[in-house]
C-alpha cells in the first residue's frame, strides 16, 4: 500500500535525512494552511504542531512511498516526531510528521516567522 507524506524539515531534498526517501516518488512542494507553529528543535530538525490562532503556513514537499520506504522514514526519525494529520492549503488533509506541542514550547526555539526550514537555516548562516 502506498504512503502519501508531507514533509518539512530534514526529510525535503538536498537535506541530512533525504536518503531516507530513497525510491520514494517526489510529488511536488506543498505548504499548509495557515494554522500552524513551526519550531527549531536544537538546530538540527524543524517540529511543526497544529494551534487554534496565530497559526503559519508551513513549505514543504509530498512523496509518495512504498511501506518499506514508509519503515525506513519512521525508523530514522528523531525523537518525539509522528505522523498525523496535516492541512494543506489546497484543502487536502495528507499525513505528515509532526512535533508535540508541550515539548517544543518548553525549551525551543519559535521559528514561525519563517514558515521555512530552508529560509531559517540559511538565515544561520549568514
Amino acid at each position: 500500500m502506498a504512503l502519501e507524506l508531507f514533509v518539512n524539515g530534514t526529510l525535503m531534498r538536498g537535506l541530512g535525512l533525504h536518503k531516507n526517501l530513497d525510491g520514494a516518488e517526489f510529488l511536488g512542494e506543498f505548504t499548509t494552511e495557515p494554522c500552524y507553529r513551526l519550531y527549531s528543535i536544537d538546530d538540527i530538525h524543524p517540529g511543526m504542531f497544529k494551534v487554534a490562532e496565530g497559526g503559519v503556513g508551513v513549505k514543504g514537499e509530498m512523496y509518495r512511498m512504498s511501506d518499506e520506504i514508509w519503515r525506513s522514514v519512521e525508523d530514522g526519525e528523531p525523537p518525539h516526531l509522528y505522523c498525523g494529520p496535516v492541512q494543506l492549503n489546497n484543502g487536502e488533509t495528507v499525513n505528515g510528521i509532526l512535533f508535540p506541542q508541550d515539548i517544543a514550547e518548553a525549551s525551543h526555539k519559535d521559528i514561525s516567522e519563517y514558515g521555512d526550514w530552508r529560509k531559517y537555516i540559511a538565515s544561520r548562516d549568514t
